[in-house]
């Protein structure tokens, strides 16, 4: 069937966060999911579920690990097993496994801001050390210091954390990248944390490369974190999974979250088979659109907004704002909230270079992304 993601949807009276926060009279374009309605199969598969009545106890089929090891191996050519896939709730559960499954108090994370914040408050919530050698701007897209990133490695150092395809910069790395980063967190003896939740969400020419796929040494350290929440925009129903090939790695995980982590719930269970098995129509059409928003934002802002400059997107819907030259005096977000009436994510949040940035969720109708962009455009003309 064919999809409209031109449709509006009011979401404000669905409990929805990124709708819920603000008044009215504000267009969100913070918190990372969609307003587009979901492929109709899940709908329709989730309907049914519904219908039976009846919300027991579950337990994952084994429908589910088989469509993730196919899926694994078409797109990757990447072979799992059953055994190795753990099911949990989200994406920051397991990250926070990890903080605390592998680091003991007082031990070190890296990570590379600009980077998703739970990557930088996480570990120091929970007593761990964090290390942050950033990313480098390089023209429009930002690259890794991987001298800067060696230097920041000490003795305590146990777990890199690595953002791909990267929220929010866009970034999708290279083979040759990751190749020389894995190498850097093995030569340490460094197990690597791999959120890969927006690896669906790549536009041509950019492929994803699950870095555990890349050589045997590396997929026996890294631990890969993944979710059809980004892909579907089946966010709310708490749906992801864990890969861990080392079974020394996935004991020390399954005893840390013993009698603490759910699995997924029979929602997310439900809607997660039924995007993997008859999701792809809906995928390919909502990346289509996708990267026509993509292209359309960044011609706007870079002919329409001249004092802020925008890195190219190779993947996610979250485009990275810099307005540093804007002669904004307050934080840009606060800016673009009080008036333009646009909320926008901070660029503070995440983490160092951050400052002065904005973080925008084009994942809307089209008609929306260009309201606020116009409102953007005027907040920023001299009274």
């Amino acid at each position: 069937m064919r999809y409209d993601f031109d449709e509006i949807i009011d979401r404000r009276a669905t409990d929805s966060i990124k709708w819920g926060l603000y008044a009215e009279d504000v267009i969100p374009m913070w918190v990372a999911d969609m307003d587009f309605r979901s492929a109709e199969p899940i709908i329709r598969a989730l309907r049914m579920r519904v219908d039976h009545g009846v919300f027991g106890y579950s337990r994952t089929s084994e429908m589910l690990s088989r469509a993730i090891q196919d899926r694994m191996h078409r797109l990757y050519g990447w072979v799992i097993s059953p055994q190795e896939i753990i099911y949990i709730p989200g994406i920051v559960t397991g990250l926070n496994i990890a903080f605390q499954a592998y680091c003991a108090p007082g031990e070190a994370v890296v990570a590379q801001p600009p980077v998703y914040f739970h990557f930088l408050r996480d570990p120091v919530r929970h007593g761990r050390i964090l290390k942050d050698p950033p990313l480098v701007p390089h023209g429009n897209r930002y690259e890794i210091d991987f001298e800067e990133l060696e230097r920041a490695i000490t003795p305590d150092t146990r777990l890199f954390v690595l953002c791909n395809p990267h929220n929010p910069v866009g970034r999708v790395f290279t083979e040759q990248e990751l190749t020389k980063l894995a190498e850097i967190c093995l030569r340490h003896d460094i197990i690597i944390c791999s959120d890969e939740i927006h690896c669906d969400l790549v536009f041509p020419p950019h492929r994803h490369i699950p870095v555990a796929s890349l050589a045997p040494e590396i997929e026996s350290q890294t631990i890969t974190l993944m979710s059809p929440s980004k892909t579907y925009n089946l966010a709310g129903l708490e749906c992801a999974y864990a890969v861990i090939k080392n079974p020394e790695i996935r004991k020390i995980w399954k005893d840390f979250s013993y009698g603490m982590i759910p699995g997924i719930n029979i929602a997310g269970h439900v809607a997660a088979l039924a995007a993997l098995d008859q999701g792809q129509d809906w995928l390919n059409q909502v990346l289509k659109y996708l990267q026509r928003n993509r292209d359309e934002l960044l011609e706007y802002v870079r002919a329409q907004m001249p004092s802020i400059s925008v890195t190219d997107v190779e993947a996610t819907y979250l485009a990275w704002l810099d307005c540093r030259d804007t002669g904004i005096e307050a934080t840009p977000s606060e800016f673009f909230l009080k008036n333009a009436r646009v909320a926008l994510s901070d660029g503070a949040e995440f983490g160092q270079g951050g400052e002065n940035y904005v973080r925008m969720n084009f994942a809307c109708p089209r008609k929306i992304l260009f309201q606020a962009l116009d409102r953007m455009k005027s907040a920023l003309k001299p009274a």
